[in-house]
């Protein structure tokens, strides 16, 4: 289940990036957590790295005043 939210948080990361309908986040986050918890807690930590790097820099760039990208 845990695998399940972090593939859904990668892949809306994911669709951030290029700002289309979200279907290829979707698909990429669907992909991304069958391919992480394949890897076991390994994959886990990379892809919980990966979000919470994400929500960082947002929140700096936040903090800062000037729009996410």
């Amino acid at each position: 289940m845990i695998g399940k939210i972090i593939g859904a948080l990668v892949g809306r990361e994911l669709d951030r990036r290029d700002g289309s309908d979200g279907v290829k986040g979707a698909l990429t986050g669907a992909v991304a957590a069958g391919v992480l918890r394949r890897m076991g807690p390994l994959g886990m930590l990379i892809g919980g790295g990966y979000v919470a790097k994400k929500a960082y820099d947002r929140r700096k760039l936040a903090k800062s005043g000037a729009a996410y990208r």
